[in-house]
């Protein structure tokens, strides 16, 4: 879990200098639905960033199987499908796997910052 945290801190370090600010959870997967639709908007209304966050949350969790990419809809949406339940967690245990799977996506992008 040391790594884990110590990962997450160098994520958030390079997002501030990227972002200006330290986006929580949602925010990380925020950013991964923007990146996943290869949108360059930086406004997006209430359901869109529920939306972002949801693309955000199936891809990284297609990184192990629970979903799969279906394909894009006519607005270049990605579309997912469940492929298996996801397993039960309590919130502390929920955040530490999803903190794993973000940095997972991310590896690429902090390997070159090292």
């Amino acid at each position: 879990m040391d790594d884990v945290n110590e990962n997450w801190k160098t994520l958030e370090h390079m997002l501030v200098n990227r972002l200006g600010r330290k986006p929580g959870i949602e925010g990380v997967l925020m950013l991964i639905g923007i990146q996943e639709i290869s949108s360059s908007r930086t406004q997006f209304s209430k359901e869109e960033k529920q939306d972002l966050i949801h693309v955000g949350t199936c891809t990284i969790l297609a990184q192990e199987g629970y979903y799969r990419f279906i394909k894009k809809d006519k607005d270049g949406w990605p579309q997912f499908q469940q492929l298996k339940p996801l397993p039960d967690m309590d919130a502390e245990q929920q955040e530490i796997w999803l903190k794993k799977l973000i940095l997972r996506y991310f590896q690429p992008l902090l390997e070159q910052q090292s």
